[in-house]
Protein backbone atom coordinates (compact mmCIF):
# COMPACT_ATOMS: atom_id res chain seq x y z
CA UNK A 1 0.00 0.00 0.00
CA UNK A 2 1.17 3.03 -1.19
CA UNK A 3 1.56 5.64 2.39
CA UNK A 4 2.17 9.53 2.22
CA UNK A 5 5.48 9.92 3.71
CA UNK A 6 5.72 12.56 6.81
CA UNK A 7 7.77 13.62 9.49
CA UNK A 8 7.88 11.09 11.87
CA UNK A 9 7.44 13.28 15.13
CA UNK A 10 5.09 12.62 17.98
CA UNK A 11 3.41 16.29 16.79
CA UNK A 12 2.67 14.72 13.56
CA UNK A 13 1.58 11.29 14.65
CA UNK A 14 -0.99 13.42 17.00
CA UNK A 15 -2.37 14.98 14.05
CA UNK A 16 -2.77 11.95 11.91
CA UNK A 17 -4.64 10.57 14.66
CA UNK A 18 -6.91 13.22 15.21
CA UNK A 19 -7.32 12.84 11.30
CA UNK A 20 -7.93 9.07 11.61
CA UNK A 21 -10.62 9.53 14.05
CA UNK A 22 -12.45 12.29 11.89
CA UNK A 23 -12.16 10.18 9.15
CA UNK A 24 -14.09 6.94 10.89
CA UNK A 25 -16.38 9.40 12.37
CA UNK A 26 -17.08 10.78 8.87
CA UNK A 27 -17.63 6.98 7.82
CA UNK A 28 -19.95 6.46 11.02
CA UNK A 29 -21.90 9.30 9.39
CA UNK A 30 -22.24 8.17 5.76
CA UNK A 31 -23.30 4.60 7.07
CA UNK A 32 -25.80 5.41 8.98
CA UNK A 33 -27.02 8.25 6.37
CA UNK A 34 -27.04 5.30 3.47
CA UNK A 35 -29.00 3.03 5.75
CA UNK A 36 -31.30 6.23 6.91
CA UNK A 37 -31.57 6.55 2.57
CA UNK A 38 -32.21 2.88 2.04
CA UNK A 39 -35.56 2.75 4.16
CA UNK A 40 -36.70 5.64 2.66
CA UNK A 41 -36.33 4.72 -0.81
CA UNK A 42 -37.77 0.89 0.08
CA UNK A 43 -40.31 2.49 1.18
CA UNK A 44 -41.50 4.26 -1.60
CA UNK A 45 -40.67 1.29 -3.86
CA UNK A 46 -43.30 -0.55 -2.06
CA UNK A 47 -45.61 2.43 -2.68
CA UNK A 48 -45.21 2.78 -6.58
CA UNK A 49 -45.76 -0.94 -6.47
CA UNK A 50 -48.84 -0.54 -4.83
CA UNK A 51 -49.76 2.62 -7.35
CA UNK A 52 -48.69 0.81 -10.13
CA UNK A 53 -51.14 -1.93 -9.42
CA UNK A 54 -54.06 0.08 -8.59
CA UNK A 55 -53.33 2.34 -11.84
CA UNK A 56 -54.24 -0.92 -13.76
CA UNK A 57 -56.94 -1.49 -11.75
CA UNK A 58 -58.43 2.11 -12.41
CA UNK A 59 -57.95 2.31 -16.07
CA UNK A 60 -59.86 -0.93 -16.75
CA UNK A 61 -62.60 0.39 -14.51
CA UNK A 62 -62.74 3.91 -16.36
CA UNK A 63 -62.22 2.18 -20.30
CA UNK A 64 -65.08 -0.43 -19.85
CA UNK A 65 -66.96 2.58 -18.42
CA UNK A 66 -65.78 4.82 -21.52
CA UNK A 67 -66.84 1.89 -24.01
CA UNK A 68 -70.68 1.86 -22.47
CA UNK A 69 -70.90 5.96 -22.53
CA UNK A 70 -69.64 5.25 -26.53
CA UNK A 71 -71.94 2.65 -27.31
CA UNK A 72 -74.64 4.73 -25.40
CA UNK A 73 -74.31 8.33 -26.24
CA UNK A 74 -72.23 7.95 -29.51
CA UNK A 75 -68.46 8.72 -31.14
CA UNK A 76 -69.31 12.01 -32.31
CA UNK A 77 -70.48 13.05 -28.79
CA UNK A 78 -67.62 12.18 -27.20
CA UNK A 79 -65.52 13.46 -29.63
CA UNK A 80 -66.95 16.74 -29.10
CA UNK A 81 -66.89 16.83 -25.65
CA UNK A 82 -62.87 15.82 -25.65
CA UNK A 83 -62.56 18.74 -27.81
CA UNK A 84 -63.88 21.12 -24.74
CA UNK A 85 -61.38 19.63 -22.26
CA UNK A 86 -58.20 21.65 -21.85
CA UNK A 87 -55.25 19.39 -22.35
CA UNK A 88 -52.95 22.11 -19.83
CA UNK A 89 -53.23 22.09 -16.30
CA UNK A 90 -51.44 24.74 -13.75
CA UNK A 91 -49.39 22.55 -11.37
CA UNK A 92 -46.11 23.48 -9.51
CA UNK A 93 -43.16 21.35 -7.63
CA UNK A 94 -41.65 22.10 -4.77
CA UNK A 95 -38.64 19.65 -3.72
CA UNK A 96 -37.24 19.37 -0.17
CA UNK A 97 -34.14 17.51 1.12
CA UNK A 98 -33.68 14.04 2.78
CA UNK A 99 -30.10 14.27 3.42
CA UNK A 100 -29.02 15.70 0.51
CA UNK A 101 -31.56 13.79 -1.56
CA UNK A 102 -33.67 16.42 -3.22
CA UNK A 103 -37.29 15.40 -3.87
CA UNK A 104 -40.43 16.60 -4.88
CA UNK A 105 -43.92 17.26 -3.78
CA UNK A 106 -46.14 18.16 -6.77
CA UNK A 107 -49.10 20.79 -6.41
CA UNK A 108 -52.24 20.53 -8.54
CA UNK A 109 -55.36 21.25 -8.02
CA UNK A 110 -57.06 17.83 -7.07
CA UNK A 111 -60.63 15.61 -7.80
CA UNK A 112 -63.74 17.36 -8.72
CA UNK A 113 -61.60 20.60 -8.95
CA UNK A 114 -60.81 19.91 -11.86
CA UNK A 115 -64.52 18.33 -12.87
CA UNK A 116 -66.13 19.75 -16.17
CA UNK A 117 -69.32 21.11 -16.64
CA UNK A 118 -70.97 18.85 -19.47
CA UNK A 119 -74.28 20.08 -18.99
CA UNK A 120 -74.73 21.25 -22.36
CA UNK A 121 -74.08 17.72 -24.25
CA UNK A 122 -76.63 14.61 -23.56
CA UNK A 123 -74.26 12.68 -20.95
CA UNK A 124 -75.31 9.94 -18.97
CA UNK A 125 -74.28 7.62 -15.40
CA UNK A 126 -71.76 5.97 -17.62
CA UNK A 127 -69.83 9.18 -19.23
CA UNK A 128 -70.01 10.70 -15.34
CA UNK A 129 -68.47 7.68 -13.72
CA UNK A 130 -65.79 7.24 -16.47
CA UNK A 131 -64.64 11.14 -15.96
CA UNK A 132 -64.15 10.62 -12.30
CA UNK A 133 -62.61 7.70 -12.95
CA UNK A 134 -59.65 9.44 -15.12
CA UNK A 135 -59.51 12.27 -12.75
CA UNK A 136 -59.11 9.74 -10.04
CA UNK A 137 -56.19 8.49 -12.26
CA UNK A 138 -54.73 11.81 -13.01
CA UNK A 139 -54.30 11.96 -9.36
CA UNK A 140 -52.92 8.86 -8.95
CA UNK A 141 -50.37 9.13 -12.15
CA UNK A 142 -49.29 12.54 -9.84
CA UNK A 143 -48.17 10.87 -7.28
CA UNK A 144 -46.54 8.15 -8.79
CA UNK A 145 -44.91 10.43 -10.98
CA UNK A 146 -43.63 12.46 -7.39
CA UNK A 147 -42.78 8.98 -5.92
CA UNK A 148 -40.96 7.40 -9.04
CA UNK A 149 -38.55 10.86 -9.00
CA UNK A 150 -38.12 10.58 -5.78
CA UNK A 151 -36.94 7.08 -5.68
CA UNK A 152 -34.54 8.17 -8.66
CA UNK A 153 -33.19 10.70 -6.80
CA UNK A 154 -32.68 8.94 -3.45
CA UNK A 155 -30.93 6.14 -5.42
CA UNK A 156 -28.51 8.79 -7.06
CA UNK A 157 -28.20 10.17 -3.09
CA UNK A 158 -27.44 6.47 -1.56
CA UNK A 159 -24.73 5.78 -4.50
CA UNK A 160 -22.55 9.14 -3.67
CA UNK A 161 -23.08 8.21 0.10
CA UNK A 162 -21.33 4.42 -0.76
CA UNK A 163 -19.13 6.13 -2.82
CA UNK A 164 -17.91 8.41 -0.27
CA UNK A 165 -18.57 6.06 2.68
CA UNK A 166 -16.51 3.28 0.31
CA UNK A 167 -13.42 5.50 -0.52
CA UNK A 168 -12.79 6.32 3.66
CA UNK A 169 -13.45 2.84 4.47
CA UNK A 170 -11.18 1.15 1.65
CA UNK A 171 -8.91 4.20 1.29
CA UNK A 172 -8.21 6.90 3.24
CA UNK A 173 -8.88 5.37 7.06
CA UNK A 174 -6.14 2.64 6.14
CA UNK A 175 -3.90 4.92 4.85
CA UNK A 176 -3.95 6.77 8.30
CA UNK A 177 -4.09 3.31 9.82
CA UNK A 178 -0.82 2.47 7.72
CA UNK A 179 1.17 6.09 8.34
CA UNK A 180 0.40 6.11 12.33
CA UNK A 181 2.10 2.28 12.19
CA UNK A 182 4.94 3.78 10.62
CA UNK A 183 5.41 6.78 12.47
CA UNK A 184 5.28 4.83 15.92
CA UNK A 185 7.96 2.24 14.62
CA UNK A 186 10.25 4.96 13.31
CA UNK A 187 9.88 6.99 16.72
CA UNK A 188 10.07 3.58 18.75
CA UNK A 189 13.67 2.86 16.76
CA UNK A 190 14.71 6.40 17.90
CA UNK A 191 13.61 5.98 21.57
CA UNK A 192 15.68 2.94 21.60
CA UNK A 193 18.68 4.71 20.01
CA UNK A 194 18.33 7.30 22.30
CA UNK A 195 17.77 4.79 25.19
CA UNK A 196 21.25 2.96 24.33
CA UNK A 197 23.08 6.30 23.57
CA UNK A 198 22.19 7.70 26.87
CA UNK A 199 23.37 4.53 28.55
CA UNK A 200 26.55 4.57 26.45
CA UNK A 201 27.22 8.24 27.86
CA UNK A 202 26.85 7.44 31.31
CA UNK A 203 28.89 4.04 31.08
CA UNK A 204 31.79 6.26 29.54
CA UNK A 205 31.27 8.69 32.15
Amino acid sequence: MAVYKITPTKGNLIKIKKSLDFAEKGYDLLDRKRVVLVKEMMSLVDKSKKLQEEIEVEFERAYNLLKEATITMGRENLDNIAEGISKEERYNIVYKSIMGAMVPTVFYKKDQENYIDFGMYNTNPAFDKAIKEFIKIKDIIYELAEIENSVYNLAKEIKKTKKRANALDKIQIPRYKEIIKETEEILEEKNIEEFFRLKKIKSKN
